[in-house]
């Protein structure tokens, strides 16, 4: 677990590769009083990222990578981490796998959003397969990140009941919707709030 300093708000990073709708609900969270994070830079491996308006809408410093060359990519993104003295990052909707040598040399926590109930349906096209395999649940998980995609330690979920008329579309809006709920109350949880 991690233990608040005082009532100073730990610098995150958000790393987003999409519409950013998880890093918008986490700036909104970040803004309360009760949260224990401030939300200090956006990092992204998509220059068309949608969800690099909320850095200019919301004054945070935002970052965009090729990362054609990860290695020497991920090391820039940890020398600027470090500069801005960040000891989280919420992957969300990040479509870059980090290297084992990023999760070593980070020095904090990493956590990641993923729109299933781990260990079920890990990495892509997580809503298809659980209609094909006729599911009664899905849902979200929050867990922190590993060397193995999506296999690191579950910090919450959320489940999300199917109906029989159920589309892909249908139920990655159910399951967004409950994330944006969940990444909240995880980050809660690990700091013991």
């Amino acid at each position: 677990m991690v233990k608040l300093i005082g009532f100073k708000k730990v610098k995150t990073a958000v790393f987003v590769s999409g519409k950013g709708s998880n890093l918008k609900s986490l700036i909104k969270f970040s803004k309360t009083r009760k949260s224990p994070i401030s939300i200090d830079l956006i990092i992204s491996d998509n220059y068309k990222a949608e969800g690099l308006k909320y850095s200019k809408l919301n004054k945070i410093k935002k970052k965009v990578f090729n990362f054609k060359k990860k290695y020497k990519v991920e090391n820039k993104i940890l020398h600027i981490l470090k500069n801005y003295d960040i000891r989280l990052i919420c992957l969300a909707g990040f479509m870059k796998i980090l290297s084992k040598n990023f999760l070593i040399k980070f020095k904090g926590k990493i956590l990641n959003i993923h729109p299933s109930l781990l260990p079920k349906y890990k990495g892509l096209n997580t809503h298809k397969r659980a209609l094909d395999n006729n599911e009664k649940y899905s849902g979200c998980t929050v867990h922190f990140v590993n060397s193995k995609l999506d296999s690191g330690k579950i910090i919450l979920q959320k489940k999300v009941k199917i109906k029989k008329n159920e589309t892909k579309s249908s139920l990655a809006k159910k399951i967004l919707a409950q994330e944006h709920k969940l990444y909240p109350k995880a980050i809660l949880n690990i700091f013991n709030l």
